[in-house]
C-alpha cells in the first residue's frame, strides 16, 4: 500500500505561485533537496501521495495533492546544468518556485490536482492528524488551539502520515475537486 506524506509550502512559495498564474493548473513537478532548503522526498515512492499543505492566518489548507511519478530526470527536465551558473531544470521553469533552484535539488515528477488556496482543513481534523516515524511512533500537531494552528513549526519538513490522516486528507481533497 503506497504511503502519503505531507509537505509545507511557504509563503514565498505560494505568493510565486499566484503572481506566475499557477492556481487552477496542475504542477507536473516538484523539488526535493539535500539541504534544509529544500524537504526531502528520499523515502517517496512512486504511488505515493504527497499533500502540499499552506498554512494562512493560522488555518491550514491542502494546495494540491501528489501522486509520485518518478524520481528520475528526463527530457522534460532539460538540458543539465555545465556549470553552477546554468539553470538546473530549464524545462521546467515554469515551476520552478517549488525548488528548482534549490541546493542540490532533485525533480521529483507528479501527477497532481489543481493548486488552489481554498481547501481548509478542518479545525477537528487538524486536532486529528496523525504523522509516523520510520519506527512506528506517532505524533499530532503542535500548537493547534480552537482549531486553529497558532505555530506552523511541526509541519515543516516532509513527514509520513498515518494511514487513517491520509484517508481523512484525501476525502478533504475528493471533495473540494468533485465541489469544481
Amino acid at each position: 500500500m503506497p504511503d502519503a506524506f505531507t509537505v509545507l509550502w511557504t509563503h514565498d512559495v505560494c505568493r510565486a505561485l499566484r503572481r506566475a498564474g499557477r492556481v487552477g493548473e496542475r504542477p507536473p513537478v516538484a523539488f526535493s533537496g539535500v539541504h534544509s532548503s529544500l524537504p526531502a522526498w528520499s523515502r517517496a515512492q512512486a504511488g505515493d501521495e504527497v499533500y502540499a499543505l499552506h498554512v494562512n492566518r493560522r488555518e491550514v489548507f491542502v494546495v494540491s495533492r501528489m501522486r509520485v511519478i518518478d524520481r528520475e530526470r528526463h527530457g522534460c527536465c532539460g538540458t543539465a546544468p555545465a556549470t553552477w551558473e546554468d539553470p538546473a531544470y530549464p524545462g521546467h521553469h515554469d515551476w520552478s518556485m517549488l525548488g528548482a533552484e534549490g541546493c542540490g535539488a532533485d525533480a521529483v515528477h507528479v501527477d497532481a490536482t489543481p493548486v488552489r488556496f481554498d481547501t481548509p482543513i478542518s479545525g477537528d481534523l487538524l486536532a486529528r492528524l496523525t504523522w509516523r516515524n520510520r519506527r512506528g511512533q506517532t505524533r499530532q500537531l503542535k500548537y493547534v488551539v480552537d482549531g486553529r494552528l497558532e505555530n506552523s513549526v511541526s509541519l515543516q519538513g516532509f513527514y509520513r502520515l498515518t494511514p487513517e490522516s491520509s484517508a481523512e486528507l484525501a476525502d478533504v481533497t475528493a471533495s473540494a475537486v468533485s465541489s469544481r
